[in-house]
Formats: C-alpha cells, structure tokens, sequence
C-alpha cells in the first residue's frame, strides 16, 4: 500500500534548496508513494518544474496578508470579516518593526500566520518541513501526521536564529536533516540533546541530466576569460567580493569578463558598486537562468565568493562541469573542495578572491591539473533517495 506523504516549502523560487527538492521530486519512486505538495505561494522559477505526479495543495490564501503592506492586509481582511487576520497582521506588523534580524523576525512572526493558516485535513504518513524556520513550523503546527521530518540546508549557526525558539520545534520532529557532515557537527553542537536525531543526506544531483542541459545552444561568445559564479543576489553570497576583485583583476591587465546568475534583493545595491568601478560592460548580473548549465559550461573559471553555505549545489554543478574552481573558505567549504586538488580555497576578501583567480590564470598547468583530478571524483548522488526512503518508514 502506498505511503501519504506531504512535502512544505516557502515557493520554488531559484535557491539551492528549491533546485534540490526538484531532484528528489523527479527522483522519488511514485509507485511507493503519493505525494502532496504544499507552498505558502504558488511561484518561482522552478515551480513549472513540479513532476505531474505531485499533486500540488491550494496556496492558502491567508498566506498573502502577511507579505502585503499592513493597511491593505487589514482593510482587505476586515473587509472579508477575517477579525483574526487584521489582528494578527497587526501583531506581526509590529514585530517587523522591531525585529531587525531577518532569521529571527521570521520565527517571531510565525505563530501570528499560524493563528491564521487552517490545518491540513488529511492524514499523512510523513510530513516533510524542506526548509529550516515556516515549513518546519507547518509540519508541526498544521499537519496531522505518523512521523515528521525537518531539512536544515545551510550552517544553522550562520543563519543569526533563535535557537531557543527552534527547540520546541525540533522536540517534535523525528528527524533533523542536513546536507553535509559540518552542518550535522554544527547542529550537534547546537543541539546536543537530539544529536540522535540528526541525519545527513546530500542533496540529489545527476551529472548525467546536467551534462546534457549544458550541451543547449546559448550566445556566450566572448573575447578573454569568461568567470561564471551562480547564487542568490544577497549578503550571503559575497557578490560584493566579486566585484572588487574583478575591479583589481582589470587593473592589473587582465582581459576578463565575470557573469553572475540569480537574482536577489541587493540586486540595486551591486548595480550601483558595480557602476562605481566602472565595470557595467566586465561584471554582469544576467538574472535567473532556467538552464544556467551551458553558462557554466562555456566558463574558463567558476568562482563561488560566499560568505557561508550549507552544501553549494551550485559548486558541485561546477564540478561535475569540471570547471577551475575558486571558492571562498566558508565553514562548510572543505566538504566539497580539497584545496589545489580539486579547486583553490582562499581567504574571504576581495585580494584574496583576485589572487585566486591570477593564479589560475597564470598557471595552465594547475588548471589542467585540477581539472583532470575532476575527471576522477564519482559526483552523482541519485542514491542519497534511499536515506529518505529509510526516514520514511513508518513505525
């Protein structure tokens, strides 16, 4: 007989956790399982990408007050005689006011959306939170099911949460998941007492279907070195690194052009840093990429500046590419780059970011030498869908 399961994230915008729930999706056995999706929006790049399999919950529509300006949210819901909603919008209203760290005015303001979003009726066997903070929170507050499972996708100590607030959530899941052995060790140290809990289960990648979406025609033609970094336009991801480092590199005489794919909300902020140093023609912000593959493909270089990941699927796509790579040395960095093996790890600045880059430049030898032990790393993870399937049986 087959299991019920329910899967919550925010939407498929274009992230690596969104990217890495597709995989699975497309991966997982629909003979052994019926599985619900639920998203608080309808919306992102990958949602056209949901397997016809998955059937897809109502977006609840409570949802939308709480990422609307407060005086349209409660006119509209009084409006509609939803007195809850208008109180609880004005709740939150006031915690965004207050709470200036993103991470946690998104836990604070929970349990007011909570207040206003309906359970789920049916029954299933597993729920499944994708994504640290409101999904989990979903599984646990909204949804009646036999076991519940929650996905940490990034260094739970970079993230800036309220680690008290997480734990009468996480007493309740059956499993913690993360996607590298660090934020296992990170979340272990944060939360000892269910160290039992933790799993890991690295997020699902094909190099086959990524070596053949690369192989798609795109205009890319460029004279000198091509650079290609991908990851969200935000804090995170280090982008501003980038820029003064392509800044030093054009000083110095190098012929370069750098691309980066994704967008984000520090977008306008990049755009006028990049405008400052004269580089509107050298570094470009493409956007979203539905196939960001043959961009990669066609790079001479791949550079991941971030500040902090989890897993980066975006360096493993790299990899499996075999692509130069220069990333940043986030905690997390060791678990997919062995320095001057597979890839160069330097410090996080900008001289640092430009150093990296010359000297793959430079030396052809170390880039050909990097690229061939890339030639001999096994990358596919298809397999990791057997760990679910082991977290998924229902006592």
């Amino acid at each position: 007989m087959k299991k019920n399961i329910l899967v919550a994230i925010n939407n498929l915008h274009c992230g690596g956790a969104e990217k890495a729930l597709i995989s699975l999706l497309e991966t997982i056995d629909y003979s052994l399982y019926n599985v619900d999706m639920f998203l608080f929006k309808h919306e992102g790049l990958f949602f056209n990408k949901i397997p016809k399999q998955v059937n897809l919950l109502e977006e609840p529509y409570e949802y939308q007050y709480f990422d609307m300006s407060i005086k349209t949210a409660i006119k509209d819901s009084l409006k509609k005689g939803r007195l809850d909603i208008a109180f609880s919008r004005v709740c939150a209203g006031f915690v965004f006011n207050v709470e200036k760290n993103r991470a946690r005015c998104e836990q604070r303001v929970w349990k007011y959306i909570s207040k206003s979003l309906k359970n789920i009726n049916k029954r299933y066997d597993v729920a499944i939170g994708y994504l640290e903070k409101n999904p989990v929170y979903f599984c646990i507050d909204k949804v009646n099911a036999n076991k519940k499972i929650g996905f940490i996708h990034t260094d739970y100590d970079k993230l800036g949460m309220d680690s008290k607030f997480d734990i009468k959530y996480f007493d309740r899941l059956d499993n913690i998941v993360t996607v590298s052995e660090e934020c296992a060790n990170v979340l272990k140290r944060r939360f000892p007492m269910y160290k039992q809990k933790i799993e890991v289960m690295h997020n699902i990648i094909s190099p086959n279907v990524i070596h053949n979406m690369s192989l798609e025609e795109i205009d890319f033609k460029t004279k000198g070195i091509k650079i290609v970094s991908v990851g969200r336009l935000n804090y995170y991801k280090g982008f501003e690194m980038g820029i003064e480092a392509c800044k030093i590199l054009i000083e110095r005489g190098y012929d370069v052009n750098w691309y980066v794919i994704g967008e984000g909300e520090e977008r306008s902020k990049l755009e006028q840093m990049i405008k400052e140093n004269r580089l509107q023609q050298i570094f470009i912000l493409l956007g979203l990429k539905e196939n960001p593959y043959p961009y990669i493909r066609e790079a001479d270089i791949y550079v991941q500046p971030s500040k902090f990941e989890g897993k980066s699927i975006a360096i493993d796509e790299a990899k499996i590419l075999q692509k130069p790579i220069v990333v940043t040395n986030f905690s997390t960095v060791t678990d997919q780059i062995k320095n001057e093996e597979n890839g160069l790890i330097v410090d996080m600045n900008s001289q640092a970011i430009f150093e990296g880059i010359k000297k793959l430049i430079d030396d052809k030898e170390l880039r050909n030498n990097l690229i061939k032990s890339l030639t001999k790393e096994s990358l596919g993870t298809e397999l990791e869908i057997q760990k679910l399937y082991e977290l998924m049986k229902v006592v």
